[in-house]
């Protein structure tokens, strides 16, 4: 099958709104300061995807875990974490996060640092960005600046997000 054929049975078999949810990783936030937290849900929303569950949760790798297993019982085919992603002593979503993937997109993170430094240069690097798939939802995990976010989403997520929850169901 050919880029084009596939791209059409995509078109057509994938769903066109997925269950989300999303998390903010943070000791600082709270639902009423949660920009980023917002920025995502709204983009998702705008995208025709319903967001199902959101929380804000301390950065301490056991919640943000136990959160993520959670929100997958719960039925969300797509989870975005923002926060704590950095190397920071509290930064712990990474962990978290890496823990409990069962495949791993690594172009995903390859790629989101290179966009960055094309935005933030070379503090680009200290961005930990993740993806993969954890039983059977996608699970991303982004910087907690708007910035980020916001480039993830666009750049990034929201153009393939169909696609990705598509192969992640077919047999």
């Amino acid at each position: 099958m050919g880029y084009t054929e596939h791209q059409a049975r995509i078109a057509v078999e994938a769903p066109e709104s997925l269950r989300c949810g999303v998390i903010t990783a943070s000791d600082s936030r709270t639902p009423e300061t949660d920009v980023s937290g917002r920025i995502i849900r709204e983009k998702l929303a705008a995208a025709g995807h319903d967001v199902v569950q959101y929380a804000v949760e301390r950065d301490e790798a056991a919640r943000i875990a136990a959160l993520v297993r959670r929100f997958v019982d719960s039925g969300c085919q797509v989870i975005i974490i923002n926060g704590g992603t950095g190397i920071a002593k509290r930064d712990s979503t990474f962990e978290a996060v890496d823990s409990l993937l069962e495949k791993r997109l690594p172009g995903f993170g390859e790629l989101f640092r290179m966009l960055s430094y094309q935005e933030i240069g070379p503090a680009a690097m200290l961005s930990r960005a993740t993806a993969g798939v954890t039983g059977g939802a996608l699970l991303f995990s982004l910087p907690g600046s708007p910035n980020a976010v916001t480039l993830a989403l666009d750049k990034l997520i929201l153009p393939e997000l169909r696609h990705l929850v598509w192969e992640t169901t077919r047999h």
